[in-house]
């Protein structure tokens, strides 16, 4: 994990877009970083996504560029395996999978303004250069970030640029490709993140 000045939710350019936020106010300025630091911490346990989210349908797993479990913080060039209900893709051996491209810290201990943001992508299984084993084309991202403004901390995940992956080797990823990611776009995905980033940051 880095710091830098790389914007973690890029244009919007074609297909759909989705936004999600939440946020808490803090009682006090040692409140409120507390509060960041353990929202940040949910964050980043991408393995326990679903546990501290009620009602997500999906699963989420963290692994390394050969497809390996993790039980650290993520890094840039790690993996989630996602494993959402009904069938899975062909091309992932039933799991979707995006990697880890970008992730930025801004630190700033009872100051004005901390963050981390972290930016992923629809990529091939691990250790395979294709095809995209997701139902979003590989244009598409999703930007999971928490941050603090003074007393106030907000949990945000950002889609951009959500196409259907029909370009595919199978027939079968193409068209379940499809139904998902029409199912996505109509809103259901949303429910989804609204679930993520209430668990973040602790909201019941």
């Amino acid at each position: 994990m880095h710091t830098g000045d790389v914007e973690p939710v890029p244009p919007q350019e074609v297909g759909k877009k989705m936004d999600v936020t939440a946020h808490v106010e803090a009682a006090a300025p040692e409140d409120a970083h507390r509060i960041f630091a353990e929202a940040k911490k949910r964050l980043l346990d991408i393995n326990h996504w679903s546990d501290i989210s009620r009602g997500i349908s999906a699963s989420f797993v963290l692994t390394d560029f050969r497809g390996t479990i993790k039980k650290c913080t993520p890094q840039v060039g790690d993996y989630f395996r996602i494993d959402i209900p009904g069938p899975g893709t062909t091309a992932g051996d039933g799991f979707d999978w995006v990697r880890i491209e970008m992730i930025e810290e801004e630190p700033g201990y009872l100051g004005a303004h901390e963050s981390v943001a972290m930016r992923v992508r629809p990529a091939p299984q691990p250790e395979k250069k294709k095809p995209t084993a997701h139902f979003f084309a590989q244009d598409a991202t999703s930007s999971f970030i928490v941050k603090r403004e003074g007393m106030r901390i907000t949990a945000e995940v950002h889609g951009r640029i959500e196409k259907p992956n029909t370009e595919n080797e199978s027939f079968g990823d193409a068209v379940r490709n499809a139904v998902i990611s029409m199912g996505a776009q109509s809103g259901l995905s949303k429910v989804q993140w609204e679930k993520l980033v209430k668990g973040i940051l602790n909201i019941r």
